[in-house]
């Protein structure tokens, strides 16, 4: 059963981060580069941060090796620490940390090796640019998740003043590589649909927590081995509350704009109506028109509103360029962006600079590259899109009911989102052998 954890709001109205050129630098913590854990054994052991109870609350992920490893290495009661991972070398670099290729220490055999992304982030680096609390803030999002496409938290820890976390590595790197393998630089209608139906789940079960993600491009979405999705970085993310309910799919979305009902309207099914479940079974009269009648599931942090200035510029909704408060409906924004870059290849309001492109999403309206759709399917998709980049937040597509309304949009006919885990990827990325060479040669 999925525990919905209550998490307090953002305290500050008047935190402003300011745009660089995207919410990632290569920049930070370069004094990662002094660090070498062999040097760290004299260090006392650090405090452990991560329990080995807690390993057993990650279910779907317990019937893989990497996972499997990790279980290995805590039983008995043990902590996992820096000296319990070999580093390999860097793979990617963000605004608050550097991310590494890791495996474990203990694994000599080339064939039975698991290997791991470990975030580094240097506190004092954090300290001088005030960015404490945005690395708290995604310690703590990746402490709730539990989803096959959302990283799972294996292990943290620190080093000397080094913070680390280690997490599931996804080896087909991210979809703006990818996109530019592409013919055109650009994937198929099918393609888009199914990356844009595996984020719009994710988003949906981080709305579902009350966590707004307020960074997605196709650079934070990987690509794990067997060609699913993954959402990572959450260090602009806004933790807030989601009530859960339950609602009539027919319901108006004006009825409740803010606040979903937990006990909306019951519609009585019309006459002749054939159940494969025959009505004797249920005594209550209430139990059999809920069970007849279309449900939707809605838990959408519609309350949450945030001043903080963050993001990457193209995907950034108008409400944020325009130095207004914002809330539930960027996400929604962004994935509309989102799926006009995977189908076009480009994004629609993009300017020469920085300050052009935050005009272009205020003020310029939405186009197209070509006047005509070439098919019924790409008509669905530029309607969605057309919905989801309402430059008014309170009508955006999804603002009201989330992920429950894009859901039934056309353009996912035919999609079961249900088994969606299950459905064959457009790509398959190559298994490449990775070299574990002597970690700490290039510190």
């Amino acid at each position: 059963m999925l525990e919905f954890s209550k998490v307090q709001p953002e305290e500050t109205v008047s935190e402003v981060v300011n745009y660089s050129q995207s919410s990632m630098s290569n920049d930070s913590c370069t004094s990662f580069s002094r660090l070498s854990f062999d040097a760290l054994e004299l260090l006392p052991q650090p405090r452990p941060m991560y329990s080995p109870e807690s390993l057993m609350l990650k279910p779907h992920r317990s019937s893989e090796s990497s996972w499997q490893a990790i279980r290995s290495m805590v039983d008995g009661g043990s902590t996992l620490s820096f000296r319990d991972f070999c580093l390999v070398r860097q793979i990617g670099s963000g605004d608050i940390g550097k991310v590494y290729l890791c495996r474990l220490r203990n694994e000599d055999v080339e064939e039975r090796k698991c290997y791991y992304a470990m975030k580094v982030v240097d506190r004092e680096v954090l300290a001088l640019k005030k960015k404490i609390e945005r690395a708290a803030t995604e310690k703590k999002i990746l402490n709730m998740l539990d989803h096959p496409f959302l990283p799972s938290l294996y292990a943290q820890f620190e080093a000397s003043h080094f913070s680390c976390v280690v997490m599931e590595y996804c080896s087909g790197g991210d979809l703006h590589s990818l996109r530019h393998k592409q013919p055109r630089k650009r994937f198929s209608l099918s393609a888009a649909r199914f990356y844009a139906a595996e984020v719009l789940v994710a988003l949906e079960y981080l709305h579902m927590l009350g966590i707004i993600y307020r960074d997605l491009k196709p650079e934070n979405v990987l690509v794990r081995s067997d060609g699913h999705i993954m959402l990572t970085d959450f260090d602009l993310s806004l933790c807030s509350d989601a009530i859960p309910a339950v609602q009539s799919q027919s319901q108006s979305l004006s009825s409740s704009p803010d606040l979903p009902s937990s006990s909306p309207a019951v519609q009585r099914p019309p006459s002749g109506h054939f159940s494969c479940l025959p009505t004797q079974l249920f005594r209550s009269k209430k139990i059999q028109s809920f069970s007849a009648a279309k449900r939707l599931f809605v838990a959408e942090p519609v309350t949450a509103r945030s001043c903080s200035f963050v993001g990457t510029h193209e995907y950034v909704a108008p409400e944020v360029a325009s130095g207004r408060s914002h809330g539930n409906a960027v996400d929604w924004w962004a994935l509309g962006i989102f799926i006009y870059e995977m189908v076009y290849g480009c994004t629609p309001f993009a300017g020469v600079s920085n300050e052009a492109t935050l005009r272009n999403i205020v003020k310029k309206p939405l186009k197209f590259p070509t006047v005509s759709s070439n098919s019924s399917r790409e008509s669905q998709a530029r309607d969605l899109i057309s919905k989801l980049l309402d430059k008014d937040p309170d009508s955006r597509f999804g603002s009201k009911r989330g992920a429950a309304d894009i859901k039934t949009h056309p353009f996912f006919n035919g999609l079961n989102f249900a088994l969606i885990r299950s459905a064959t990827p457009p790509v398959i990325p190559s298994q490449k052998t990775m070299t574990a060479t002597t970690s700490f040669d290039f510190f």
